[in-house]
C-alpha cells in the first residue's frame, strides 16, 4: 500500500504500545488485523517508529497536513527514514521501499541518489566454493602463470543454454550501497525453459563458431559423452584444422561436466592435443566450480545474452540466428583484451588464495 489510513496508523501504533515496544509483534498484528499475507506488504519497523514519534510529538500519525513538502520532498526526516530503511534491508527495492515508508517512489530514488549518495550494483552469479576448491583453484592458477607466457597458445571451450524467454534477468538484481563502496554479493538463481544448447570455443587469435546440440529434426538433444565426441569428431577438429591459430603448440581447455571427462572422451583429445589437455583428468588440472576464470564464462556466454536478445527472438529458429551471427561478429581486438583480463584473473586467484574474484571485472 503507498498510503495508510489514519485507523490503520492508529492501530499500529496501538499495537506497538501493547507489545512493549515491538515493531516485530506490531507488525505481525497488523497483518493479522487488516488480512495482509506478506509481512512485506505491511508498514516497516522503520514506518512504524516514525508513526510512534509523530505521535508523541504531535498527539497524531497523520502525514503533515500543511501544503509543505513532508511526504513530497527530501525533508531531513525523509531522508533519515529511507537511511534507517536501508540499514534493515539494503536488497529492497524502491518501488517496495517506497510502499513500506508511505513515500512517493520518485521521492525515494531522489533521496538514494542525491542525498545518500547511493548507488544500485549488479549482484554477481557464481558457483559456491567447497572447502577443498581453493587450494586447487590457487595452485591452477599458478601453474598457468608458470607455464604460459601469455594464454594466446590456449583454445577454452564449453557450451551454454540459451533460454528463449531470455536469460536471468540481473536488472532486477540490485543492492544499494555507498557509490565507492560496491558489496559485490553473489546469487545463484537456476533458470528452467525451452532452450537450446550451443558449444563454442575461443582464443585470442580467433573464434570457433556456434554449434548447437540437436538432432536430425532440429530438436534440441541432451548434451552426453556420445554427443559430445560426436561434435568433437565432426565438427570441432575440422572446423579447428581450418584455423591458421592451430599449431602443434595448441593446448585445450574444458571443464570437468561428465560429457567432457569419459575415459573416450579424454582419449580422444590426448590423441588429438598430446599433453596439452587442460581437463580433470588433463595434462594441467582444471579446478571444479570455477567458471570465473575461464573467459567462456566470464565473457563470452554473457556477452552474447546481452546481444542475442536484444531483439526479442520469437522462436527458436529466430534465437539460433541471432547466436550465430553475434558470435560471427566478436572482433579480434576483443578476444585480445579477453585473453589480457584472463591473465589478470589468474594473477588475482593467486593473491586471493583461490576466492572468489570481487576485484576483477571485464567491461566491453
Amino acid at each position: 500500500m503507498s498510503q495508510w489510513t489514519g485507523e490503520q496508523r492508529a492501530f499500529a501504533i496501538e499495537a506497538y504500545f501493547k507489545a512493549n515496544d515491538s515493531c516485530a509483534i506490531a507488525r505481525r498484528r497488523f497483518c493479522s488485523r487488516y488480512n495482509i499475507r506478506r509481512l512485506l506488504d505491511a508498514p516497516s519497523e522503520d514506518l512504524i517508529r516514525l508513526w510512534v514519534r509523530r505521535f508523541r510529538a504531535t498527539s497524531s500519525a497523520e502525514n503533515n497536513s500543511r501544503p509543505g513538502p513532508s511526504r513530497t520532498s527530501r525533508t531531513n526526516e525523509n531522508i533519515e527514514l529511507v537511511a534507517s530503511s536501508l540499514r534493515d534491508n539494503p536488497r529492497q527495492s524502491v518501488r517496495k521501499r517506497a510502499a513500506a515508508l508511505g513515500l512517493p517512489k520518485t521521492i525515494v530514488h531522489e533521496i538514494l541518489k542525491k542525498d545518500l549518495k547511493f548507488h544500485q550494483f549488479k549482484i554477481q552469479i557464481v558457483q559456491a566454493l567447497k572447502p577443498n576448491d581453493y587450494n586447487m583453484r590457487k595452485n591452477f592458477c599458478e601453474t598457468m602463470l608458470e607455464r604460459f607466457r601469455t594464454v594466446n597458445t590456449i583454445v577454452w571451450s564449453d557450451e551454454s543454454h540459451f533460454h528463449l524467454n531470455g536469460s536471468v534477468n540481473k536488472q532486477n538484481c540490485r543492492y544499494w550501497s555507498p557509490k565507492r563502496q560496491n558489496p559485490r554479493l553473489k546469487h545463484q538463481q537456476p533458470l528452467h525453459s525451452p532452450k537450446v544448447t550451443v558449444w563454442c570455443a575461443l582464443s585470442s587469435r580467433g573464434i570457433i563458431e556456434s554449434y548447437f546440440f540437436e538432432n536430425h529434426q532440429e530438436q534440441a538433444i541432451s548434451v552426453d559423452g556420445v554427443a559430445y565426441r560426436r561434435m568433437l569428431n565432426d565438427y570441432f577438429v575440422p572446423k579447428l584444422r581450418e584455423h591458421p591459430f592451430f599449431t602443434s603448440q595448441t593446448w585445450f581447455q574444458q571443464d570437468g561436466a561428465t560429457p567432457h571427462t569419459a575415459r573416450d572422451t579424454i582419449a580422444l583429445l590426448r590423441d588429438f592435443f598430446p599433453n596439452k589437455l587442460i581437463s580433470r583428468f588433463g595434462d594441467i588440472l582444471w579446478p571444479p566450480r570455477s567458471p570465473d576464470l575461464t573467459p567462456m564464462d566470464f565473457f563470452l556466454w554473457g556477452y552474447l545474452k546481452s546481444k542475442v536478445y536484444e531483439t526479442s527472438p520469437a522462436t527458436i529458429s529466430a534465437l539460433k540466428e541471432n547466436i550465430v551471427r553475434e558470435v560471427h561478429g566478436i572482433s579480434a581486438a576483443l578476444l585480445q583484451r579477453v585473453a589480457r583480463n584472463t591473465e589478470a584473473r589468474f594473477q588475482e586467484c593467486v593473491r586471493r588464495h583461490g576466492q572468489h574474484l570481487d576485484d576483477i571485472i571485464f567491461k566491453i
